[in-house]
C-alpha cells in the first residue's frame, strides 16, 4: 500500500488506532502492538495526530517528513500528542471520553522557490496546503486545516506560520527564510469515540 491508496476505511483504522494507543499508554503504561495493522501500514509517511477537547486544542504532535513507517509514526505521534506536547499538561484517563482524535497523513514537503516574496501568495492555497517556515535557527509548521478553521487569507497563513516558528510575522518576506508546502488527508472523530469521517480537501493523496 502507498499513500495514494489511503481509503476511508483505512482512515477509520488509523484514528481508532490513535485512540487505542493513547488509551493503552495512559491507563496501562503499555505501547499497543497490532501485527496486522503494522503490516498494512508499513510504508513511510508524514503523520500528525491532533487532540481536541470541546473544540479547543488539547495536543498536536507529528512528523512532517516521512522519517518513520506510518504504523510506528502514528502510535508515537498519538502518545506524544497526549502526553508530551509542551503546551499542555498530559491527558488523564478521565479526559479520554471528552477528546476527539484527528489524524492527518502528509505528502513530503516541497520547497517553494520564488523570485520575489510576493509570489508566495500565488504559490500556496488555503484549504489545500500546509506550510513549514524555517531558517538556520528555527522552524514552524501549520497543518492545512488550521487556516480554514480560523478563516485566514494566504498572507495571514504565512504570517502565523512565521510566528509559530518564533519569528516576526513578516519573516516570510526575507531571503533567509525557507518556505515549504505539503498537503494532507484528514480523518477525525465527529465527537469523542464517535463516527470517523474524512475531511473534504482540495487534494487527494
Amino acid at each position: 500500500m502507498t499513500k495514494s491508496q489511503i481509503s476511508d476505511s483505512d482512515g477509520i483504522q488509523l484514528v481508532k488506532m490513535a485512540r487505542n494507543a493513547v488509551t493503552q499508554y495512559i491507563k496501562n503504561n503499555e505501547r499497543v502492538y497490532d501485527s496486522e495493522f503494522n503490516s498494512k501500514f508499513n510504508f513511510s509517511s508524514g503523520i500528525f495526530v491532533t487532540l481536541n477537547k470541546q473544540d479547543e486544542l488539547r495536543g498536536c504532535i507529528g512528523y512532517p517528513i516521512p522519517v518513520k513507517k506510518l504504523c510506528d509514526g502514528l502510535v508515537d505521534a498519538a502518545i506524544s500528542a497526549a502526553t508530551r506536547d509542551p503546551r499542555f499538561t498530559a491527558v488523564t484517563a478521565d479526559e479520554l471520553e471528552k477528546i476527539t482524535f484527528e489524524v492527518t497523513i502528509l505528502t513530503p514537503p516541497e520547497e517553494i522557490t520564488v523570485g520575489e516574496y510576493s509570489e508566495y501568495l500565488s504559490q500556496i492555497r488555503v484549504g489545500r496546503d500546509g506550510l513549514i517556515v524555517e531558517n538556520e535557527f528555527t522552524s514552524g509548521l501549520l497543518l492545512p486545516q488550521v487556516p480554514v478553521e480560523y478563516g485566514w487569507s494566504e498572507e495571514e497563513f504565512l504570517e502565523y506560520t512565521c510566528q509559530k516558528a518564533g519569528l516576526g510575522k513578516d519573516a516570510w518576506k526575507e531571503k533567509s527564510t525557507k518556505i515549504s508546502k505539503f498537503q494532507g488527508v484528514i480523518f477525525k472523530e465527529e465527537k469523542p469515540n464517535g463516527k470517523i469521517v474524512r475531511e473534504s480537501s482540495d487534494v487527494l493523496l
